[in-house]
């Protein structure tokens, strides 16, 4: 099946980036949104509680809300910086070092998009699972783990040689 090209207004750095590769690119804004999160859910139920009191300790449903906020924080900001790998947002300091780290990679050696254990099928089926989930987040939140071939960018650009 062949993957779904999307135009995007800022050059596309990775269609299908593993999760750890996500959260290294997190930008210091990144990081307040997920900060303002945390806080703006047990904040809400604070405010709500005064506007309404419930006349029962609310010390438990803050713990939970900041819990919550966290946990919805983190998946904010995870997506926002999906959006740039993917050049749906500005992203031309993700696109630098990218092509900085790939290309080191290159010159070490290394397999680009890293290696993988994984039978080739079960990277084509971590692939189709993974690719844009993170638009799904409020479904499903979904994140790429597996280390696959798959990701939209000719490896070449990097410098990588083509085995023949």
């Amino acid at each position: 099946m062949p993957t779904k090209v999307v135009e995007t207004p800022y050059p596309l750095i990775d269609a299908d980036p593993h999760a750890g590769r996500v959260i290294r690119y997190l930008r210091p804004s990144d990081y307040g949104v997920w900060a303002a999160a945390t806080g703006a859910f047990p904040a809400a139920l604070y405010f709500w509680d005064m506007a309404d009191p419930s006349r029962v300790k609310i010390r438990t449903p803050l713990r939970l809300g900041g819990l919550l906020g966290f946990i919805g924080g983190f998946l904010l900001a995870y997506q926002r910086s999906s959006l740039r790998f993917w050049g749906w947002t500005e992203n031309k300091r993700e696109d630098e070092r990218d092509r900085k780290e790939m290309s080191e990679r290159v010159q070490k050696g290394l397999p680009v998009y890293g290696s993988s254990d994984q039978p080739e099928w079960v990277q084509g089926a971590a692939f189709r699972n993974s690719v844009f989930s993170q638009l799904k987040f409020h479904l499903f939140p979904m994140v790429n783990l597996v280390n696959h071939q798959y990701h939209g960018r000719n490896p070449a650009e990097y410098g990588e040689k083509k085995d023949s």
